[in-house]
């Protein structure tokens, strides 16, 4: 009888998360709302930490709005052209063929967690749509799977896959030749920096935790979420118009397309053999590659743009709120707020605890400069100056940065709004699973970095 009534609670770990799901019900509103309550903390924060007026800081917010409209873009224009490549009646076919070699929630789980990681080692932003639609086809094929705990965990993969891929912002900049820290630190290669025995043995025993919580954490039958936004099976016709004029059959002709996808493959491989394969994946090149295969999938130029249209309302929350996120950079950087902020965290720092620190600062500051590379500019030459003094490792504290960055990516939605807006979902449904998962995320570094490097040496 105890055993039923433990079992209709689900399991420990699904316990402990309905404590972090409840907060997220009562307390965290729309991922805008989210963004415009960091905005008036920081203002607030700014005003009593710094010696910066309300003008000022007004003038600061201002001009950091409209330094993320490259990247609004390349984020709004990647969730559509992904979105609608994988809605193509082919790609549909693949992921569910995929899909369907999975047939209990536990495989599901194994899956979804591999299919993250090694998407998000080939870039974060083709994880975080693709991730998304590839956890609705599992979740279509496998029934009774609580689908804000999957797409907490891929959105995890996804962050996660940069402290130890290649594509990270920081790691790419710190092997190249010139960096704005060479003085301090020279060149380091990527085999220094990421693939050494510290990074490694933290990171894994991270992924093994991931997916131990992924399998276990099983709610009762009456507490499932299910997948909400239906996979449509049948295949849409865009080509439903009469080619009787010379317009409608240019509108219909499939050459225009071919000849722009032929065009883009040359490219692509052109980038390939030049570049290499992880050189050349920027976020551009991904875009590209997506628009080059729904030249493909979908033939003909009106078929092209009908489906672009479809899919067109995803990129909305994206274009409207990043700039916002500028807005908070701007003041964090301008008055000295993020200097404020990591100074009292790592003046009581040591050499063996430094790393813990930066952790804890990264983690902090990233909740305001969600941007791996803006955030190093301003916190990496604090923290490796810290290091230097204190004699402690200048690796292990690049690493711990890393991990702190992405850690708090879990919290602030920031980069999870592409993944929200594919599959219909608002911030609350899943922030609770993501700050149930970071929870561990944090207790794993913190001791990683207390524990490996007295044990093994680098």
């Amino acid at each position: 009888m105890p055993a039923e009534k433990a079992k209709s609670k689900g399991t420990p770990l699904w316990r402990l998360s309905k404590k972090f799901q409840y907060a997220a019900d009562k307390i965290i509103p729309d991922s805008l709302v989210f963004c415009l309550i960091l905005t008036f903390v920081v203002f607030l924060l700014a005003l009593v930490l710094t010696k910066t007026n309300p003008l000022d800081l007004c003038t600061y917010w201002f001009n950091g709005l409209w330094t993320q409209n490259s990247f609004a873009f390349q984020m709004g224009i990647m969730t559509v052209t992904c979105a609608t490549c994988a809605k193509a009646p082919q790609v549909k076919r693949v992921m569910n063929r995929l899909a369907s070699k999975a047939h209990t929630p536990a495989v599901a789980m194994v899956m979804l967690v591999i299919f993250g990681m090694v998407t998000s080692f080939i870039n974060w932003a083709f994880c975080t749509v693709v991730g998304a639609l590839f956890a609705m086809y599992l979740a279509k094929n496998v029934k009774g799977m609580h689908f804000p705990l999957m797409l907490a965990v891929i959105y995890t993969c996804m962050v996660f896959g940069q402290c130890m891929g290649p594509t990270a912002s920081v790691y790419a900049l710190l092997a190249t030749e010139g960096h704005f820290m060479v003085d301090q630190l020279g060149v380091l290669s990527q085999d220094i920096t990421v693939y050494n025995p510290h990074n490694m043995i933290i990171w894994f025993t991270f992924a093994i935790i991931l997916v131990i919580i992924a399998i276990t954490t099983k709610p009762p039958q009456h507490e499932v979420v299910e997948l909400k936004t239906a996979l449509d099976d049948a295949d849409p016709n865009y080509d439903v118009e009469s080619r009787d004029t010379l317009a409608d059959k240019m509108n219909g002709g499939k050459i225009f397309m071919y000849i722009i996808g032929l065009a883009g493959v040359i490219v692509i491989a052109r980038e390939f053999l030049t570049k290499g394969f992880m050189g050349a994946l920027s976020m551009n090149l991904i875009i590209f590659l997506f628009i080059v295969a729904n030249c493909f999938l979908y033939k003909t130029p009106r078929a092209f743009i009908e489906a672009y249209k479809d899919n067109m309302k995803l990129a909305c929350e994206i274009i409207v709120q990043f700039p916002f996120y500028g807005g908070i950079m701007g003041i964090m950087q301008s008055s000295g707020l993020a200097q404020v902020i990591i100074s009292g965290i790592v003046s009581i720092a040591s050499a063996q605890t430094l790393p813990v620190f930066s952790f804890l600062s990264a983690c902090a500051v990233n909740l305001f400069i969600p941007s791996q590379g803006g955030q190093w500019v301003v916190q990496g030459p604090l923290l490796i100056e810290a290091a230097q003094q204190l004699g402690a490792n200048n690796i292990d504290v690049i690493n711990a940065f890393v991990y702190g960055d992405e850690c708090t990516n879990l919290l602030q939605p920031l980069y999870l709004i592409p993944m929200l807006a594919v599959v219909n979902m608002k911030l609350k449904d899943a922030w609770g699973m993501c700050a149930f998962i970071c929870l561990f995320w944090v207790i794993i570094v913190i001791g990683g970095y207390l524990i490996v490097p007295g044990l093994v040496p680098m």
